[in-house]
Formats: structure tokens, C-alpha cells, sequence
């Protein structure tokens, strides 16, 4: 109890003291606490932790599904429209995920739970919370907070990854910015299409994309404009506040310190560096195709990870220290929304081999 007390204060120091994500690190830090106070009055048949938890996570993973309605109305997909090849980094930064559940099945982990931690390594909460629940995995807490914990901790993870695999010459490739315009029926058409796509690809994908896309369609119609600003708003806040509190569920002390938790929580780290490096590397491979001049700068390739748009911002401050006159910062952008697609659907593929080889 008292171990679980000092975590508790440890992420609220972090969220009040280092600014790592603090909308959902304080919320989950208070509730450690609450969850670890004995004969806790949160828990319980009418406690209402465990009431928020049981309707709003176990039952249908409705409060991480509704927050992707939120982030879709937040994000602007233009710079990847106008720039469409940043997909392919959105694809190619999701490496990590499965290496991390190759190494967690070799690590002995069960399937469901070798899977449910690989999804810690595709740098979206919402998606790690949504899997390791469906797969119904005995280390929710620990993905939980591995997951967003990572994220605040991208502008540290990111650059020595991104050192140790490019030389200074490559990160200093200049890229020029040319945006294509993009028409609003574009814009429109893009969620939709990416829904019905990723639906046909990894059907168990579909209420993640299709709730991001749902969100992303309110802000681009043009019509919605209430609507887009209480997803983007008071739906996003409000859901943030009580998702934090809600995932500390799972960190009651008997369930969360255990062996198992920090293998959990080092296999997340393992995937989040490897998930930047895949895409860097993708990015060198792409490089050994194009002529001098339209090459790009693998550092590029690091921001299809989902923490958006934290690693777009990484990526622009790496280059301008290597070159304050390269500016990566719309390319990274895009490819950093890019992630944020490859991750939901990543999620969806790992639930796909969860219903195939487990029948979950």
C-alpha cells in the first residue's frame, strides 16, 4: 500500500513538477492513491471508481473510444493530404509493436498479454487501454501507465534513438515544403475512405478509426461547427479527467506490483524505441530510391509514431539544433498524423491475430 502511495505521488510529480502529460498522469497518480487506501470507499459494489471502470472501460472501452471522437475533431489531416507519401511512416514507425510482442512471447508472457503489451509500443493511450481490456490481459495498469508515461517521456526516448541509428549529415537533409492544396471535398471524403479501408483491412479496428474519423469528419464537413468544438473541448476534457482517475483501477497494490509489471513496463520502452527506429530506418531505405535533392531526412521517419503532436515538435527542435535553418516541422507533422492512423489500426491488426489465434 504504501509502495502504491509513493507511485501515486511519483506520476503526480511528474504532471505537476516535469509537465509529462499532466491531464492524464495527476488524474491516474490521485487515483493510485485513492484505490490503495484501506477498506477504500472508491471500491466496492458502490465505490465509484470501480463503478466508472466496470461501465465506462470493462463493459464496451466506451471512455477511451469516445476520447478518439475528441482527438479526430483536434487533428487537422491537411499536411498529410498534401503530402501523402507520409503515410508510409505511419505504417513503418509501428514496427515496434510486434517486435515487442515477439520478444514478450519469448519472455514466456501469454498471448493475450504479449499482445496487450506490444500495444504500449503504438504511443496512444486510448489504443493500449481499448486492447489490453478486449484482451482482457492481467497487466491493464501497468500498460496503462507505461503507455502514457512513455509518451510524456518521448522528447527524451526519441533523440538518443534517433542519434544511434543516423549520422549528422542525415540529420541535417534539408527538405522544402511545397503544400499541395487540398479541397474541402477532400477533406471530407479522407475520413470516410480511411474508415471503410481500415475496416476492410482489420475489421476489429473499426471503432477506433471509425470514432477518430467520426471526430475528424465533424471538424472538415464545415457544418458542425458546435459539435467539432464540444469534441475537440469539454468531450475531450471531460473524458480525459475521469479516464486517468478510472485506469487506476487496475493499480490496486495486489494486482500491480508483481515481476510481470516492470517486465511489462521495460517491454514498452523496448517498443517505444524501436517503433522510432523503424520508421528512421524506413526513411534511409526510401533514400537509396531517390535522387539527390528529394531525399529525406530520416528523422522524418521517427515522427510516424502517434504521440502527436509531441513528436512532430521533437523532430522540428532535433533539426533546427542540427541546423537552425531547417525547418521539418509541416513534414513531420504529417507524418506524425499518420501515426495516429497507423496506431488505431495497428491496435485493430493485434486484436485480428487475437481473435484468429485465441478466439478472442
Amino acid at each position: 500500500m504504501l509502495v502504491m502511495w509513493g507511485i501515486g505521488g511519483l506520476l503526480i510529480w511528474l504532471a505537476v513538477k516535469k509537465d509529462f502529460e499532466p491531464s492524464l498522469l495527476l488524474p491516474m497518480g490521485f487515483g493510485a492513491i485513492l484505490v490503495n487506501l484501506p477498506y477504500s470507499g472508491v471500491l466496492g459494489d458502490s465505490g465509484i471508481v470501480q463503478w466508472l471502470f466496470h461501465v465506462g472501460i470493462e463493459a464496451s472501452e466506451a471512455m477511451p473510444l469516445l476520447l478518439f471522437v475528441g482527438i479526430g475533431a483536434m487533428i487537422d489531416f491537411g499536411p498529410l493530404l498534401s503530402n501523402p507519401r507520409m503515410l508510409l511512416f505511419g505504417a513503418a514507425a509501428q514496427f515496434g509493436i510486434f517486435m515487442t510482442v515477439v520478444l514478450a512471447v519469448l519472455l514466456g508472457f501469454p498471448l493475450n498479454d504479449a499482445l496487450s503489451t506490444g500495444s504500449i509500443a503504438a504511443a496512444d493511450g486510448p489504443t493500449a487501454i481499448y486492447v489490453s481490456q478486449t484482451l482482457n490481459s492481467s497487466y491493464k495498469g501497468a500498460i496503462a501507465v507505461a503507455a502514457y508515461s512513455y509518451m510524456a517521456l518521448v522528447p527524451i526516448i526519441q533523440p538518443a534513438a534517433i542519434k544511434l541509428v543516423t549520422t549528422h549529415k542525415e540529420r541535417t537533409i534539408r527538405m522544402p515544403y511545397h503544400p499541395e492544396t487540398v479541397s474541402k471535398t477532400t477533406r471530407i471524403l479522407f475520413p470516410i475512405i480511411v474508415t471503410v479501408i481500415a475496416g476492410l483491412i482489420a475489421p476489429a479496428s473499426v471503432a477506433l478509426v471509425g470514432f477518430l474519423m467520426f471526430g475528424n469528419l465533424l471538424r472538415e464537413c464545415g457544418k458542425l461547427d458546435s459539435l467539432k468544438e464540444t469534441a475537440a473541448g469539454p468531450l475531450a476534457n471531460l473524458i480525459t479527467i475521469f479516464l486517468g482517475i478510472t485506469i487506476a483501477f487496475q493499480m490496486r497494490a495486489e494486482q500491480f506490483l508483481s515481476l510481470g509489471t516492470l517486465l511489462v513496463m521495460g517491454l514498452g520502452l523496448f517498443g517505444f524505441v524501436f517503433d522510432t527506429i523503424g520508421g528512421v530506418l524506413f526513411a534511409k531505405f526510401m533514400n537509396l530510391f531517390l535522387p539527390e535533392g528529394k531525399k529525406i531526412n530520416p528523422m522524418v521517419g521517427a515522427a510516424g509514431i502517434s504521440a502527436f503532436p509531441m513528436s512532430a515538435r521533437v523532430i522540428q527542435k532535433m533539426a533546427l539544433k542540427e541546423d537552425n535553418q531547417n525547418h521539418l516541422l509541416m513534414h513531420a507533422v504529417g507524418a506524425n498524423v499518420a501515426g495516429q492512423i497507423g496506431s488505431v489500426v495497428a491496435g485493430g491488426i493485434v486484436l485480428n491475430l487475437a481473435h484468429s489465434m485465441l478466439g478472442v
